[in-house]
């Protein structure tokens, strides 16, 4: 960072780097970047505007009055204000430090949209619970034009930083309320982050569209969980093969000799001591 002429080019290269922050890392990096940068208050500005992008991004859970709260683009009430439609609050969230504050009541209207999304909710809830060891959902309410729209959003992660790894699932699922027949679009991100013996990273993204018949709200929230544990487990299972499949084909393939295959690694230093061992024998024998 010594070598950058101006703020400019310091600034975009502190930004990059945070914003390749991998889940669950976001703090980390920033405190590498005090480390390096030797400016605390320009890491701090950039930081502030990485994590407002970095924590909706990936669904980031927050603990409020009890609830977990996702926050995500589709509550963001602006000036760093999000809205929990479960519990009708809103709540302001520091990105940087990750303290909630300001906690409001905020009214809603319980209409027929509001029942819809709190059925929605609550069958989601009951799904992701029971297969989802760490997971968390919410429903939210969109307004395009004159369409409501409804985004399920679910997010589930395992952050092991001293095994050397972290892990990030989420999808949100996106559909319009409409009679008999309404489209459904999910996305689907997950996101590996390996750090031990290398630095590797992992990501897979799927889209899927289906249509559901609409006939009441118990018929609909019953059919749109059916369909979204149906894709959870086709991209888990074709998760499992692809991984099974690289695996047995890292191992057949040739190395420089063919070596028996043991699945173990070399124990290199022990090799290395062996060997100047045997050196320092063959040096002391008298010619």
């Amino acid at each position: 960072f010594a070598d950058f002429q101006g703020e400019p080019e310091k600034v975009s290269l502190i930004c990059r780097l945070l914003h390749q922050s991998p889940p669950g890392e976001f703090g980390q990096v920033v405190q590498d970047l005090y480390a390096l940068v030797k400016d605390d208050e320009l890491v701090r500005q950039e930081a502030t505007h990485a994590g407002a992008h970095h924590n909706k991004k990936n669904f980031t859970p927050v603990q409020v009055n009890g609830s977990t709260v996702l926050l995500t683009h589709y509550n963001d009430l602006g000036g760093n204000r999000f809205f929990y439609p479960q519990d009708k609050f809103s709540f302001e969230f520091d990105h940087l430090s990750g303290i909630t504050s300001k906690t409001y009541l905020h009214s809603v209207m319980l209409d027929e949209e509001e029942l819809w999304r709190g059925a929605l909710h609550k069958g989601l809830n009951t799904y992701v619970n029971c297969y989802f060891p760490a997971g968390n959902c919410c429903v939210f309410k969109k307004s395009l034009g004159k369409r409501q729209m409804f985004v399920s959003c679910i997010e589930a992660h395992e952050y092991q930083p001293l095994k050397h790894w972290n892990s990030l699932w989420k999808s949100d699922w996106t559909f319009a309320l409409t009679p008999i027949m309404t489209r459904v679009t999910g996305v689907f991100l997950l996101q590996l982050h390996y750090f031990k013996d290398a630095n590797l990273h992992g990501t897979i993204r799927k889209s899927v569209s289906e249509s559901l018949h609409v006939i009441d709200r118990n018929q609909f929230v019953s059919d749109f969980v059916k369909f979204v544990k149906t894709e959870d487990d086709k991209i888990h299972t074709a998760i499992l093969q692809n991984i099974q499949a690289l695996s047995e084909d890292m191992w057949r393939k040739d190395l420089r000799r063919k070596l028996p295959v043991t699945r173990t690694f070399m124990n290199w230093n022990e090799l290395l001591k062996n060997y100047h061992r045997k050196t320092n024998v063959s040096n002391k024998v008298p010619a």
